[in-house]
């Protein structure tokens, strides 16, 4: 939610921003008031931002009167450098991952303490999760976002165990064990979770390396049981990190 937007000199632009930055993971349709209220903003000013917004596609109009994301944005936004590439690099992969197991197979990035989602790819026999492309989730409860978690710089890493919140029984909420549990993320090169983040889901995620060093992201799977497949599995994702990540290393 932004702050102090209907402060006297605000720019429009920052009001604009306020507006859109309104929307996410879990505010996802928005009334009038609400995005007034979120955005620090007059009802008659966001009435008006809002109405241009849906004029040029920005924002979208619900039939039961509330804002959505409009495709404008969308459009907008797979044009940015930290998908582009990146994206493009990972298609085949990731296609080649589903194809292999029919499970939900996600591509993220470290977007500040929370994992943003690139890519999924998931059917009808896949384990139902809470990622869509474009969502945000907690980094530590997730498979990706453990592997972007425990090669985030340390001052990331002390905001984030700060504050860890239960989200199922599973979800790991001790700092030290969950500190322990990095430490082996990078040691092993691939993270796993047990129903963390969604009862009867199961992960595991590797890193995506540029030039073989630097972590752009991290490339996960979500099965119903680690029990049998995991090797199996971190293989497979290793393949697809090291091939996605050398794409993008000779492409950059």
């Amino acid at each position: 939610m932004a702050g102090n937007t209907s402060r006297p000199g605000a720019t429009v632009v920052s009001r604009v921003l306020a507006l859109l930055g309104a929307f996410d993971e879990t505010h996802r349709r928005l009334t009038l008031t609400e995005l007034a209220r979120r955005a620090d903003l007059p009802v008659p000013t966001a009435h008006r931002l809002v109405g241009e917004l849906a004029a040029h596609g920005a924002l979208a109009r619900t039939p039961s009167g509330e804002y959505v994301v409009g495709r404008q944005i969308w459009s907008l936004g797979v044009l940015a450098p930290v998908q582009t590439g990146l994206l493009e690099a990972a298609s085949p992969f990731l296609h080649d991952l589903y194809a292999a197991t029919l499970a939900t197979v996600h591509l993220a990035v470290r977007d500040g303490t929370q994992v943003l989602y690139l890519d999924r790819l998931s059917g009808r026999r896949s384990v139902p999760v809470v990622s869509t492309v474009g969502s945000r989730l907690p980094l530590y409860p997730t498979g990706v976002g453990k592997v972007l978690l425990a090669h985030a710089p340390e001052r990331v890493q002390v905001e984030v165990l700060s504050s860890l919140t239960r989200i199922t029984p599973h979800t790991i909420t001790q700092p030290a064990r969950l500190r322990a549990q990095l430490a082996r993320v990078r040691s092993d090169g691939y993270a796993t979770t047990v129903e963390e983040m969604t009862l009867g889901a199961c992960s595991v995620a590797v890193p995506v390396r540029r030039n073989e060093a630097e972590v752009v992201a991290a490339l996960g799977i979500v099965v119903p049981s680690l029990r049998r497949d995991r090797p199996r599995l971190v293989a497979a994702l290793q393949v697809a990190a090291h091939g996605i990540g050398r794409s993008i290393s000779d492409g950059s």
